[in-house]
């Protein structure tokens, strides 16, 4: 079995393979029926409009089918049962298992249990394994992955979109910059880790300083659901806000990324510059997805 728990699990040859295959699905645009009669389970215990969208989407277009759980309350979770027990018990009807869990490292707990593939779809502030490949598809869309400085904005404490990333670059030779409000910075194991993997990382105090370095800014919301209490987010949250006029003067080969939802963190005037990539970014999910079902399944 092939899971996808984390995009700390790949090496260079292993995403770059996965990326020109979603290019080759993309640019063919007539898909053939490869997943025709495969069952995938989708157990969603955290919202998600994006994710889950996107591989039903995926999962269609190849020929298979989705069974799904929406929520911890439309679950056996709630009458007192394990995940584990769950696991075990829709690895037995499914051909792959698509999990999203507001806990961190539920999906490679669960992989332990199932009988057939786990695909991650975001566990708590831990890894989103299928937003970071689509990320890099995105980048490579627009340049080459090697030789560029990407900027992570927000929420870097808990946002599993920008760890993963930050992850993957590691296997490129490129330059992070970090801007996070004071006490959402990147874990400080986290960034040794990264360093220890020879990434080099430049910390800036606020966005202005930054974004004429970049060739990536990738911006991301304060979570609220990740604070302990309403009090701890409402003294961080509206903190940075990317506008036309922060944009001025950047390098013209900007692009502006964002894993979505955004929460006023990017200006809807900024939407029609020629650096807004974010909802681009959201379409590529399709192709990337694709490719991930087919490269676990298959």
């Amino acid at each position: 079995m092939h899971h996808i728990i984390s995009i700390k699990d790949f090496g260079r040859e292993e995403i770059d393979s996965l990326l020109d295959k979603a290019e080759e699905i993309r640019n063919k645009g007539i898909y053939k029926r490869t997943l025709e009669g495969k069952i995938a389970a989708m157990l969603f215990f955290e919202p998600s409009t994006r994710t889950r969208m996107s591989f039903t989407s995926a999962l269609n277009r190849l020929g298979g089918v989705a069974i799904t759980v929406d929520s911890v309350e439309g679950s056996s979770i709630s009458k007192g049962e394990t995940l584990s027990d769950t696991i075990r018990v829709v690895s037995s009807y499914v051909d792959v298992i698509i999990l999203r869990h507001p806990k961190e490292g539920a999906a490679r707990m669960a992989s332990e249990f199932s009988s057939v593939p786990v695909i991650n779809a975001g566990d708590g502030a831990g890894q989103h394994p299928s937003q970071t490949l689509l990320d890099l598809y995105t980048i490579r869309e627009n340049m080459p992955l090697d030789g560029i400085d990407v900027g992570l904005l927000g929420d870097l404490r808990y946002g599993r979109t920008a760890h993963s990333l930050a992850c993957a670059l590691t296997n490129y030779d490129a330059v992070l910059h970090t801007i996070a409000p004071p006490g959402l910075e990147m874990p400080d194991s986290l960034m040794n880790d990264l360093r220890e993997k020879g990434l080099e990382i430049i910390e800036h105090e606020n966005l202005e300083s930054a974004v004429k370095e970049l060739d990536v800014l990738y911006a991301t919301r304060i979570q609220r659901e990740r604070f302990p209490d309403s009090a701890s987010f409402s003294s961080i949250a509206n903190s940075y806000r990317i506008t036309p006029e922060i944009l001025e003067g950047v390098r013209d080969s900007l692009i502006l990324m964002h894993p979505l939802p955004r929460a006023g963190e990017i200006d809807p005037a900024v939407d029609s510059l020629p650096y807004a990539k974010y909802f681009r970014q959201a379409e590529n999910g399709i192709p990337v997805r694709m490719a991930m079902l087919e490269e676990t399944i298959l």
